[in-house]
C-alpha cells in the first residue's frame, strides 16, 4: 500500500458509495470541486475500466492555514477520495491521511488543525462505506 492511502473496503457498489460520501461531504459543509468518472473517460477512448471515480473536496477555512505555513501542500489540496471496483467485484474507497500530507510536507506543529481533518475524513469514510 502507498505512504498515506487509507483505503476501505465498502458494503454498497462503487455509485452508491460516491454520493454517500458526497452527501456526507456537503452536509459537513465542505465544497465539492469536482466529481471525475474515469471509467466514462475511459470509455470515451474505447478503453474499458471498471468503476473508478475522484471526488476532489474541502474546506478553506482547514486549507488555507496548510497553504499559508507553505504553498507547496497546494498540490495535495483540496482532498481527493478514489472509489473504485476491483477484478474481484469489490468495493473500495481510498484517501490521503491528512496526516501523511502533513508529514509530506514537514509542516509539523505548525498543522495543529490535522488530527480535526484526519478524525472527520476518516468518520466520512466510514459513514460512506458502512451501513448504519
Amino acid at each position: 500500500m502507498a505512504d498515506g492511502l487509507t483505503t476501505l473496503p465498502s458494503s454498497f457498489g462503487p455509485k452508491e458509495t460516491m454520493d454517500r460520501l458526497a452527501d456526507q461531504v456537503t452536509a459537513k459543509g465542505m465544497t465539492i470541486f469536482a466529481r471525475i468518472d474515469h471509467a466514462a473517460g475511459a470509455a470515451s477512448v474505447g478503453m474499458p475500466l471498471r468503476p473508478t471515480e475522484l471526488l476532489v473536496f474541502g474546506n478553506a477555512k482547514a486549507g488555507t492555514p496548510l497553504m499559508q505555513a507553505d504553498q507547496a501542500i497546494g498540490i495535495d489540496l483540496p482532498l481527493k477520495a478514489l472509489v473504485y471496483q476491483d477484478a474481484d467485484g469489490k468495493v473500495w474507497l481510498s484517501y490521503n491521511d491528512p496526516a501523511w500530507l502533513v508529514q509530506r510536507h514537514g509542516l509539523g506543529s505548525v498543522a495543529a488543525n490535522v488530527g480535526v481533518m484526519t478524525t472527520g475524513l476518516a468518520a466520512l469514510a466510514r459513514q460512506a462505506t458502512t451501513p448504519g
